[in-house]
């Protein structure tokens, strides 16, 4: 099919890659516990579609041109570490009075900008580009005729086991975290910990290494 190859392989070791705690699951879980079911649900469909992002360059060659090109790693790692610092920035300086007004009609942030900046924080991460670069051409023959067409169709069936498990993720941590989300002063530090979690993570991603 389309030159693939041990795909129910390929679904085993990325169902494991998928459920390995990592920054996604940091940040739907937060979300989820900040602003309920649906904010985690945004920020999961929000990671979903900027994976989409490198599904599609990884198709098109993109993925493999910020793998050998390091000019082009260097820019779009650049663009994610200022986009991550200024996000975290953002959250580590949330007031006080404006965390604790979550679970009233005026909350911190929107459910469209939990999307976006889950969206932004995945597709703009070289890493994750890099990832498909390294993971999907295990499972795709060299031979193959429309090597293009296969990446697609690997990196979308990722995606959605990705998504589907994010949505789960989302909803658990939600029910679980009923009374947090009461707590003004808990919220605040949450705010804080995924705000210091993006400063981090920029951090990373502009100390990568180019090679």
């Amino acid at each position: 099919m389309l030159g693939i190859h041990d795909f129910w392989l390929f679904i085993v070791s990325g169902f494991l890659l998928i459920i390995t705690p990592g920054p996604d699951t940091a940040y739907i879980t937060g979300r989820s516990v900040q602003l309920g079911w649906r904010g985690g649900a945004m920020a999961a469909l929000g990671v979903g579609c900027g994976c989409l992002v490198h599904v599609f360059g990884a198709a098109i060659g993109l993925s493999a041109v910020l793998a050998a090109s390091a000019t082009a790693f260097l820019i779009v790692k650049l663009i994610g570490a200022v986009y991550l610092c200024y996000m975290g920035v953002r959250m580590l300086f949330t007031r006080p009075s404006t965390t604790a007004k979550i679970t009233a009609d005026v909350r911190p942030v929107t459910l469209r900008q939990v999307f976006w900046q889950g969206a932004m924080t995945d597709a703009l991460n070289p890493k994750v580009a890099l990832f498909f670069v390294a993971f999907l051409p295990q499972f795709v023959d060299p031979a193959a005729t429309h090597k293009g067409l296969a990446f697609l169709l690997l990196g979308m069936i990722f995606v959605f086991n990705g998504t589907i498990w994010c949505l789960g993720l989302a909803a658990f941590a939600a029910k679980a975290a009923h009374r947090i989300r009461e707590s003004g002063q808990m919220l605040l530090w949450i705010n804080r910990t995924l705000g210091a979690l993006f400063v981090y993570l920029g951090v990373r991603v502009a100390l990568l290494d180019a090679r």
